[in-house]
């Protein structure tokens, strides 16, 4: 009976495995095949170098550097917003609070993570884009600069918390061999524990970066819809996360060479993160080799 139940598991754990590598594999198919029928009409060359994206207008290009610029420009406001803050959250926690105070203010900075983008997106609009017209007058209604702070208000949680795991992680041994060395609680922190636990940093940042490129309701309220190639976070963009949902829900065609550009520009978007997450496996191991 024993081996009956362990069977069944073994092979139930086996079978969710196989179903998450064949839905990963499917979308990558699905974004690859009509990517590829796109890419028939329109040369990847003009993709990548033209810098207009009007495919919806009567004189069309096809250039995707303006949807990814806007899409890395939000990005990086967010995690300069998210980063020095996460991490001295993280640092705060692990390494001063109290645990009663930890085991209180974690729940609670998590939290952030459930509250639904599109509230986050209202509160970008509707709040922090005025207060920021207060200090800068010449500030578009939509802007990267006010999706930008919201979106690392919003991923703080992935830098906090993940980080936070990796430094309670340490093992206490480092810390009171740094303390017997005549070290300062500030400088065990950031010399022993956070390099010790720089992998685990590095992956909950590189998560957090995913997390702001694919990013949609926020940028799509808040940031605008006026594809541009620019670095300037006071006036309208648009990323390519907001297209995407701009032309599904629109009255583009099915099947026509408009509608095709969303998958070139989800092919892009994959891509992308692919290889922000390949970068974080090497980094963890160069890492990890380093500390061993």
């Amino acid at each position: 009976m024993r081996k009956i139940r362990e069977f069944i598991i073994e092979k139930t754990l086996l079978s969710s495995a196989l179903i998450t590598v064949a839905v990963t594999v499917g979308i990558i198919l699905v974004l690859a095949v009509e990517a590829f029928s796109f890419f028939r009409e329109v040369s990847i060359f003009d993709f990548f170098t033209d810098t207009e994206w009007t495919p919806l207008f009567t004189k069309k290009h096809y250039g995707i550097l303006p949807l990814l610029t806007g899409t890395l420009l939000t990005t990086f406001i967010a995690i300069s917003v998210a980063l020095p803050i996460g991490l001295s959250i993280s640092i705060y926690l692990s390494e001063y609070a109290p645990r009663s105070f930890r085991k209180t203010i974690k729940p609670l900075l998590e939290l952030l993570a459930a509250v639904p983008t599109v509230v986050y997106g209202f509160f970008a609009l509707v709040v922090v884009t005025p207060f920021l017209q207060q200090f800068i007058p010449s500030l578009s209604g939509f802007n990267s600069l006010s999706a930008g702070i919201v979106m690392g208000i919003m991923i703080i949680p992935f830098v906090s918390s993940l980080s936070e795991d990796a430094l309670f992680a340490v093992p206490k041994a480092l810390r009171e061999a740094s303390y017997g060395m005549g070290a300062t609680r500030l400088q065990t922190a950031f010399k022993v524990v956070v390099p010790a636990a720089s992998s685990g940093i590095i992956v909950s940042i590189i998560l957090a970066i995913s997390r702001a490129i694919g990013e949609t309701m926020i940028v799509a309220i808040a940031a605008g819809q006026q594809p541009r190639l620019t670095l300037d976070p006071t006036v309208p963009v648009e990323t390519i996360t907001a297209y995407i949902v701009q032309v599904s829900l629109g009255d583009v065609q099915h099947g026509s060479l408009e509608y095709k550009t969303i998958f070139a520009a989800g092919i892009t978007l994959f891509a992308l993160t692919f290889l922000l997450n390949t970068l974080s496996f090497q980094i963890r191991k160069k890492f990890r080799q380093k500390y061993d």
